[in-house]
């Protein structure tokens, strides 16, 4: 079987940052990490560094010792006020491009702007997000979020970094149609742009797609969901173990892609399996 590797397949800027800030503190020999929610969304990863003693906490204690590491994600203001009460070191990995959105949502909102936001409700990074923008924020995820939009005054949108472009540009039109004038911020980050696009390329230049990542990963299942609406045969996998060779064996050449918190040996080893395949092809 061919198999075409996407580009830009592997860990984003932000993930390998946070990645690296966790296991760097583990060899510098710090004791009592953890981390304040899963680190990034990949199980292999999130088993590794459970693995080097990093612990994940699902709610903040009273008190703690040692380090306390913010999730890529990043987390609502209060919780990091929470986080630094408890006499921990506060280690931030926020992705610097959430970091960024972040920033936006709290000017605008001392300005008396209200926050809408273009993601998925129930994503740890807006839910960060809704941190920021207080009672004035919203979500809006489809056309049916936005008929049932309701705003008063002065607002502006933002995107969850890894929301998919074109979903964005469509609501944030309809959005404007019912309330002109409101500020608009692409904050959907580079890597995602430069994913989507890719994984629409491929689409025309392969018999099907592997998308490679973990299963609660957002921007992973948005790779799977633009390549369906392209009429692509997806595979979804988080591992070589979730390959189905008999599926695939029908299909001559191959994409693989994979979400911005999938490590590059996960990749390698789809890679191999499925060049692999060639064998059993009828």
């Amino acid at each position: 079987m061919e198999v075409v590797l996407a580009k830009n397949a592997g860990f984003c800027m932000g993930v390998r940052r946070a990645v690296e800030t966790t296991l760097g503190m583990v060899q510098k020999g710090e004791t009592a990490i953890a981390t304040f929610g899963p680190l990034i969304h990949n199980p292999q990863v999130l088993k590794l560094i459970e693995e080097q003693g990093v612990k994940i906490l699902t709610e903040i204690p009273a008190q703690a010792t040692g380090a306390i590491i913010i999730r890529a994600h990043g987390i609502p203001p209060e919780q990091k006020k929470k986080l630094e009460a408890t006499g921990a070191r506060v280690e931030d990995a926020t992705c610097p491009r959430v970091l960024k959105v972040q920033a936006i949502i709290a000017r605008y909102k001392k300005e008396g702007y209200a926050t809408v936001i273009i993601g998925d409700r129930d994503h740890a990074e807006v839910e960060g997000l809704m941190g920021y923008a207080g009672d004035t924020g919203q979500v809006v995820n489809s056309e049916a979020d936005v008929a049932n939009l309701q705003l008063v005054g002065p607002y502006i949108i933002v995107s969850q970094t890894t929301q998919d472009e074109h979903l964005f540009e469509r609501l944030k039109e309809l959005i404007l149609q019912k309330y002109p004038a409101g500020e608009v911020f692409n904050t959907i980050c580079d890597s995602t742009h430069k994913r989507q696009e890719e994984v629409r390329q491929l689409c025309q230049e392969v018999e099907a797609l592997v998308v490679v990542g973990g299963r609660t990963s957002a921007n992973t299942k948005r790779l799977g969901e633009i390549a369906e609406s392209l009429g692509c045969p997806v595979f979804m996998v988080e591992s070589e173990q979730d390959l189905e060779p008999r599926a695939l064996a029908r299909y001559g050449r191959v994409g693989v892609t994979a979400g911005a918190s999938t490590p590059n040996w996960v990749i390698s080893r789809i890679v191999e399996v499925l060049e692999n395949i060639s064998a059993t092809k009828p």
